[in-house]
Parts: C-alpha cells; structure tokens; sequence
C-alpha cells in the first residue's frame, strides 16, 4: 500500500499514533499495508514487557489506516478488534505488524493484522472489523 500520503503523515504526528510511536511502512500490494512500533516504557506492562492493549491498539490503528486509504474521503472506524497473544516482547524490541484486507464490501472492511518480533516470531494474531461511513457534510 501506498503511504506516501497527507493522512500517514499527519497521523504517525498526532493522536495515538503518535502517543505510541506507530511508524506506517510501505508495501508492494494495494490491500496490504504495515506499521512497526517499540516496545518502550510507555507501552509497556509492569513486567518489563509490551502491553497487549499496545499491540491491539497497533493492530486497529493499521487496519484503520488501510481502510482510510483505500476509502479516501470517509470515515472508517473500528467495530470489533479481537486478538490472541502468543509471546512476550522485552521493552526495549519493536514489533511489526502486517495488515492483510480479507474483506472490502461496502460498509466493512475485515482485516487480519499479524504481529510479528524483531527476529519474525509471531507475537499477535488480531482481527480488526472496520465500519466505513461517509464523511460528513460541512
């Protein structure tokens, strides 16, 4: 997907993109797209390891991102975000996750976003359901 776009640059600047320090990556195909971000301090759990709640916020901001591109000029918003954690990341690694489009009707749009460690482990698996809208009318 194509990221080279007002909207990347002005969410990886602002909101929780921001917050969490999601970097959007470029990739060869149209309905996929990937987001890398560390595990740090701030997103990461008492234990010394990235928040589940990080990566699934990752995994939703991608997948919302992918939507939002593919549907210049409407809203999309995320309905249901459901995912399951098989490994631990230490604060201090960075996950990437890889947003896959399973579905692209109308209304909705299903994603499979997988995230992945530094040395291509699968951390995450996600399923993100976005809701597209049209925009509203000034």
């Amino acid at each position: 997907m194509n990221i080279d776009n007002e909207t990347v640059r002005k969410a990886e600047q602002s909101g929780l993109t921001a917050t969490l320090g999601i970097k959007f990556l470029p990739t060869p195909e149209a309905d996929t797209c990937a987001a890398c971000m560390k595990a740090s301090e701030a997103t990461g759990q008492p234990f010394g390891f990235l928040s589940g709640g990080a990566t699934l916020a990752l995994a939703e901001t991608l997948a919302g991102m992918g939507s939002m591109l593919l549907c210049e000029g409407r809203i999309c918003v995320g309905v249901n975000v459901s995912g399951n954690h098989l490994r631990a990341v230490p604060v201090g690694d960075s996950v990437t996750a890889y947003g896959r489009l399973l579905h692209k009707g109308r209304k909705l749009h299903q994603w499979l976003v997988d995230v992945k460690n530094a040395k291509g482990q699968l951390v995450s698996s996600v399923s993100v359901t976005n809701y597209i809208a049209n925009s509203r009318k000034s």
